[in-house]
């Protein structure tokens, strides 16, 4: 098996603590690689919490004689002094991510990010997961100043993390909310640029109008009018903390063209670009009519 781990004694020893919000005793990364079967039983539970995450392949959880496989993507817990009993199987290639705490808001995070009630959680699969993970095992290892402080906001991450992608679950009314984040990303990072929303629909294998009709759908605007939203934006942020001209404000904010760039501003802001430098800032950050 191969096994990265750290503890916060040093040891995999039970801690429960009432005295602080979130306390992590100890964090790991399991693979099976020569082992065929793994199996783990505590009649008794522990002190403590116990999440598990299968990141890859699948894994077995046996309860009340019913055998539970869990696929990638899912967390179950364990909650102090509840029986455990699992297994990872080789032919199902699993790699498991697990983590032990404890600590007065435990209880509440948990139930919070959709375990009240519950042992099994979908939360998808993510490499923001796996990094909390390994951060939290490589500061439990190193110890550094501060480590325990920085666990407990790993953890914290974490399950943010996977309580977004609860919420995400509900409120996305969008099937192909990845392609759709990808472009946003992308606009943000190239909106100073001559972008076609034809070309970027081509090379990601999209036809233009479904492109269209789905970022409208995830944005409630259209693919220009987001990269216009993020053009005045920035050009609003020049005018206000910089001592760049109008021209070279309009080329910094996507535009070649300072009469166009001047009209389509004040479309936005009710405000020339030049008005709107001499504006107060209070004035300035209003939205517009």
């Amino acid at each position: 098996m191969y096994s990265n781990t750290g503890y916060l004694n040093g040891a995999d020893t039970e801690i429960e603590d009432t005295a602080h919000p979130l306390t992590i005793s100890g964090c790991g990364i399991y693979r099976l690689v020569h082992q065929n079967a793994i199996t783990t039983i505590r009649p008794s539970g522990r002190k403590d919490y116990q999440l598990l995450y299968i990141s890859e392949g699948k894994a077995c959880f046996h309860s009340e004689g019913k055998e539970t496989e869990l696929p990638a993507g899912y967390m179950a817990l364990y909650r102090p002094g509840e029986k455990q009993h699992y297994s990872y199987y080789a032919k199902d290639n699993p790699e498991v991510c697990w983590i032990h705490f404890s600590g007065f808001e435990s209880c509440e995070i948990l139930d919070k990010i959709g375990f009240l009630g519950n042992h099994f959680l979908y939360c998808g699969t993510s490499s923001h997961y796996l990094e909390a993970f390994r951060r939290i095992i490589l500061e439990l290892q190193l110890k550094r100043p501060c480590f325990e402080e920085l666990v407990g906001l790993y953890l914290r991450q974490l399950l943010t993390e996977v309580h977004r992608s609860q919420i995400n679950s509900i409120t996305c009314k969008c099937p192909h909310q990845k392609e759709m984040e990808a472009a946003v990303h992308y606009f943000n990072e190239t909106f100073s640029q001559n972008i076609s929303i034809e070309e970027y629909a081509k090379n990601q294998h999209m036809s233009i109008c479904w492109f269209i009709r789905s970022f409208k759908r995830y944005m409630n605007m259209t693919p220009m009018q987001y990269i216009t939203s993020i053009r005045i934006n920035k050009a609003k942020e020049l005018l206000k903390n910089s001592d760049y001209n109008i021209q070279e404000i309009s080329n910094l904010s996507g535009y070649e063209n300072s009469l166009y760039f001047s009209r389509i501003f004040k479309k936005y802001t009710g405000f020339s670009p030049s008005e709107y430098r001499k504006q107060p800032n209070e004035w300035a950050n209003a939205p517009s009519s």
